[in-house]
């Protein structure tokens, strides 16, 4: 009978593993493979070995593009952060009103397509139609329409600022389920001792927290370290201005896509896994060596 079970469990798992292993496992490692060769004139490809590692690690254009990446990710993420602990505090510790009603609205602008907002933002930052330029010309607060796309500074700003309105519901109901797994019985025995609520907050409720945080970062490292959908609406395509919105992605987009160098694309996307692995374990290795020290 147990054999008889573990056969049709076999069975109905065959359709997530061919699955798997067509569309996940069989890229994966050809693009490995696409990575350790030289594609010639003709479409053949010609192993050489880890070449295009050596000529990734002297491209400047690919790390400037990963500079551009962690700069709007920080930008980002921090902010992001800082204002979904503060709203999954409001909304557990002091019981506000209408609560589930705040969490949908600020999770709302995780339900709509990146590229869909950007194509709002573009559409309100124009240089000539814009609403924004002719909102300001309205109130006075400008004399004559500004390009704010011509700026790097801004281009990466706006496209940091979306990505925190986009994401920054989805962090914070990550964190109202952390801070509601916290055990009342340790809030309640601070409050027997006469903790007062930041006490709480910062000796109890962000400590008790940190897994959830760890969490938080990574998943967030992983989303900012494959930013395109953005940067690519809001630069129609060309990373201007002065290549600032170059990510690791759109990089890896223009070299695949649209110069059909298919092995130095796959070598770009390997480079972003390892950039990933290395920085998710570093944060991982400082988060839980203090926990483990402390």
């Amino acid at each position: 009978m147990k054999k008889k079970r573990a056969k049709w469990g076999l069975l109905f798992c065959l359709p997530f593993v061919i699955v798997f292993l067509v569309f996940q496992l069989y890229p994966i490692i050809y693009s490995f493979y696409l990575s350790l060769t030289y594609q010639e004139s003709n479409n053949t490809f010609t192993f050489i070995g880890f070449g295009n590692y050596t000529e990734l690690a002297q491209d400047k254009v690919f790390w400037k593009s990963v500079l551009n990446t962690w700069k709007i990710w920080l930008m980002c993420f921090i902010p992001q952060l800082i204002a979904a602990l503060i709203l999954a505090v409001l909304l557990t510790q002091y019981h506000l009103k209408a609560a589930g009603f705040f969490r949908a609205v600020f999770y709302l602008p995780n339900l709509v397509t990146a590229a869909s907002i950007g194509a709002l933002f573009l559409a309100m930052f124009s240089w000539q139609t814009g609403s924004v330029n002719n909102i300001l010309l309205a109130l006075g607060i400008i004399k004559e329409k500004v390009n704010w796309m011509s700026s790097p500074a801004f281009a990466q700003g706006i496209t940091s600022f979306i990505q925190w309105w986009m994401w920054f519901g989805y962090s914070s109901i990550i964190l109202t389920a952390g801070i509601a797994a916290i055990s009342q019985d340790v809030i309640e025995s601070s409050i027997v001792d006469g903790a007062n609520s930041w006490q709480r907050l910062f000796k109890i409720t962000l400590p008790l927290l940190r897994p959830t945080m760890v969490y938080v970062l990574v998943t967030s490292l992983i989303g900012g370290m494959q930013t395109f959908d953005i940067p690519m609406t809001l630069s129609k395509g060309s990373a201007e201005p002065n290549k600032s919105l170059m990510t690791m992605v759109f990089y890896l987009y223009n070299m695949a896509f649209r110069n059909h160098d298919y092995p130095y694309g796959a070598t770009i996307s390997y480079g972003l896994f390892i950039i990933i692995v290395v920085f998710s374990l570093l944060f991982f290795r400082v988060m839980y060596g203090r926990k483990d020290k402390e």
